[in-house]
């Protein structure tokens, strides 16, 4: 069986353009115009990239911001073309990359899905026969032959995942568009790709949720500084990415300015997050332990309790721990298989019960629990919410 898709050491280069004199007057800038000069720099977005994909798989790109994921998402759908390499591509592409790509704001939503269907390839008979589908799935009935610029960006978005999700292109390609949604649509569309997935078609999604990455995809592309660092099954991509070394990434270690503590009789200086073998980070798997270390600065500290709460990302108390301070730092361990997956923040309190509080920090220092591969994750839908909590109970007849 051939690839449907080939890519073969594809590179892009963007030139940036420095002023040397970025802020002259009006009246600078015409004595000058003749006289200007810029200095021009070579950006290499991506670099001698290459893989093949075969009908059906079902890939995840990831990478941090700048990594050129959507550079390669956009020369793989001919928005714009690579500057050194080839593809060859054996099905028909239907991508959404950015809201409302390829749509006509003075269409209405029904004109606007045929002229969208017609972009991505589609025949009419084809289009019609979906268009139904489209529109209940979108939930824009009521607003179908309205002008799609008195659409909010969340309808155009809808409209926009619904045509690329159910015209019947053999190719699928999905940037982190969709997260700029509501939770319910988010939940809908990943229920989609997985059905999507699930019949055949190939899918590439780019995205920064990992958790609904390794449910959704087989295989993994891990990109850094336009470079392909991992092409393997899913859970090997994604472990590589959290473990790869991230240049001036302090974000396990969250330390306080002297002024945020020094003239306080307690307080606290900083926090870290490390594993088990002490070593710093801010991404866990959910099988790994979380543990929390609070350096403090002050004196006469067996007077005082540390109160830390839990909580996820809807502001909600998932737990609290409590502890008497009894030298300049206490560590604290959240068990392994507890939390859920999703990014939870810190409620920290330093006080004397029921007298006062000495020093405070409100709902920040946060850290992320990644699920790829707990029953619930792998057997619940995509994305679904099930709390917060591993809980620990027993089932019995």
């Amino acid at each position: 069986m051939k690839p449907i898709l080939e890519i073969n050491n594809i590179s892009k280069k963007f030139r940036i353009n420095h002023e040397l004199q970025p802020y002259l007057s009006l009246r600078d800038k015409l004595s000058h115009v003749f006289r200007k000069r810029t200095s021009i720099e070579e950006f290499w977005a991506l670099k001698d990239v290459s893989f093949n994909v075969m009908p059906g798989d079902t890939i995840g790109i990831i990478g941090k911001n700048g990594a050129g994921k959507s550079t390669l998402l956009k020369i793989l759908s001919r928005i714009t073309p690579p500057t050194n390499g080839q593809i060859k591509s054996r099905g028909r592409i239907a991508s959404l990359l950015e809201v409302g790509t390829g749509f006509h704001p003075e269409l209405s939503g029904r004109e606007n899905v045929f002229l969208n269907g017609s972009i991505l390839g589609m025949k009419r008979f084809e289009i019609k026969k979906q268009f139904d589908a489209i529109v209940d799935f979108a939930g824009v009935e009521k607003f179908i032959d309205t002008p799609l610029k008195h659409y909010s960006s969340g309808m155009q978005l809808r409209l926009a995942f619904a045509v690329a999700a159910f015209l019947e292109n053999e190719i699928l390609i999905i940037d982190e568009v969709l997260a700029v949604g509501d939770a319910e649509f988010q939940k809908k569309c990943m229920g989609k790709m997985d059905e999507v997935s699930k019949s055949g078609r190939t899918i590439l999604f780019v995205s920064h949720q990992l958790g609904s990455i390794s449910v959704l995809c087989k295989t993994g592309i891990f990109l850094n500084n336009g470079i392909i660092v991992n092409h393997s099954v899913i859970q090997e991509t994604i472990q590589q990415y959290l473990e790869y070394p991230k240049a001036g990434d302090v974000a396990s270690e969250y330390q306080r300015e002297i002024s945020q503590y020094s003239n306080k009789e307690l307080a606290i200086k900083s926090v870290v997050f490390t594993d088990n073998v002490y070593k710093p980070k801010r991404d866990f798997f959910h099988s790994e332990d979380v543990n929390v270390t609070f350096n403090f600065s002050g004196k006469n500290l067996a007077a005082y309790t540390l109160l830390v709460c839990v909580l996820n990302t809807l502001k909600t108390p998932v737990f609290s721990a409590e502890s008497k301070i009894t030298g300049d730092h206490l560590t604290l361990k959240i068990n392994r298989d507890f939390l859920t997956q999703g990014a939870y923040t810190l409620r920290i309190r330093i006080h004397i019960l029921n007298v006062k509080t000495v020093d405070y920090i409100d709902d920040d220092y946060h850290f992320n629990i990644i699920d790829t591969s707990s029953d619930f994750i792998v057997y619940n839908n995509i994305n679904y919410f099930y709390g917060s909590v591993i809980g620990n109970y027993k089932w019995s007849e």
